[in-house]
């Protein structure tokens, strides 16, 4: 008996919408980022029985809803041992992990750097706006020096974390940045880090309208933007500048500085972006990059190739099958030191 095989049939971001009512503020920079993905999701040619989305707690977190594919919505921080768990179990799974900067860099801070340094294959997705908004403004992870907030009212002491510092200096693979309302750009770094294998992790500058507006009005305002960013593309001289006419060199000491092109600077004279360099120092050095010193880099970083973790696993295990058998899990249970209670 012969069948024939069926194509899998066309997507589109409708497919992934759920029939649940989205219900984020008005103006939040989550919905961008649910559109884009919904957008992304179509182009891979994967079914949609093949995602799963993964979140902890915060406004982002409750992502898994409103995707028709499978979701899981986890606890404080642990999202990323979670996808973990289901990653390694079911290596043919896309795992999406949808966290927040409060969820992913205080409680979760210690299953995100674990699960970058093992490689495992997962698409990170940290939306970053500063604050933690659910639980209505307090102090988070990455909340600027000197911002007041509930629980800063005198202004924050605490040196904010650079979350692309910790992930790549975590050993990231795959490590980007974009902002909520540059579509285009936010989709192409989307489905970039979705094709990557290994863990992606991407960073959106997402505006939390209610508790901290206009905290990225530099990387997002049409008249202020060009002077205050720097796309990176690979290969290519790090320019910037409504003309285009300004740059990154370093300078004697190998510092980032900038210049004005002309007067005998030519873009030769800049630093240009390498994203697969061997090792993470220049990925390193444009994430201490920060506004309002420096335009802020936008884009991959680093990408790069490493074995992942389940595919490290798996092969080992096979390699202890070949050599030692099958095993027997009630001889491993009655094994070694045991003893009958009376």
């Amino acid at each position: 008996m012969t069948t024939e095989a069926t194509e899998m049939p066309v997507l589109t971001a409708k497919d992934f919408a759920s029939d649940q009512e989205v219900r984020w503020c008005p103006r939040c920079g989550d919905y961008s980022i649910l559109a884009q993905v919904r957008k992304v999701l179509p182009t891979l040619g994967i079914p949609r029985e093949k995602f799963v989305f993964v979140s902890g707690i915060g406004c982002s977190s409750r992502f898994p809803y409103y995707m028709n594919t499978y979701g899981f919505h986890g606890i404080h921080g642990r999202a990323p041992a979670i996808a973990s768990g289901i990653k390694i179990s079911r290596p043919d799974l896309h795992v999406w992990v949808m966290t927040g900067d409060g969820d992913a860099l205080s409680i979760g801070g210690n299953h995100l750097i674990h699960t970058i340094r093992r490689n495992i294959d997962l698409t990170i997705v940290l939306f970053n706006n500063q604050i933690y908004g659910l639980t209505k403004g307090q102090l988070s992870p990455t909340s600027p020096l000197g911002k007041r907030t509930r629980t800063s009212p005198y202004g924050s002491i605490d040196n904010p974390f650079c979350a692309l510092s910790v992930v790549i200096g975590s050993g990231a693979t795959f490590a980007a940045r974009a902002v909520d309302v540059d579509i285009k750009h936010l989709a192409m770094v989307l489905e970039r880090a979705a094709r990557h294998r290994g863990t992606s992790f991407v960073e959106v500058y997402q505006d939390c309208n209610v508790f901290n507006t206009g905290a990225y009005s530099y990387a997002t305002s049409r008249a202020e933007k060009a002077e205050h960013v720097v796309y990176l593309e690979h290969g290519k001289p790090l320019v910037f500048g409504k003309d285009r006419d300004k740059g990154i060199r370093l300078d004697a000491a190998g510092r980032p500085e900038v210049v004005q092109l002309g007067d005998g600077i030519t873009e030769d004279d800049l630093l240009v972006h390498d994203e697969k360099a061997p090792t993470p120092s220049l990925a390193f050095l444009l994430a201490q990059m920060r506004y309002p010193e420096f335009p802020e880099p936008l884009g991959v970083f680093r990408c790069v190739e490493r074995p992942t973790y389940e595919q490290a696993l798996e092969d080992q295990m096979k390699q202890v099958v070949e050599s030692e058998g099958e095993g027997d899990l009630e001889k491993l249970y009655t094994s070694g030191d045991t003893w009958t209670v009376s």
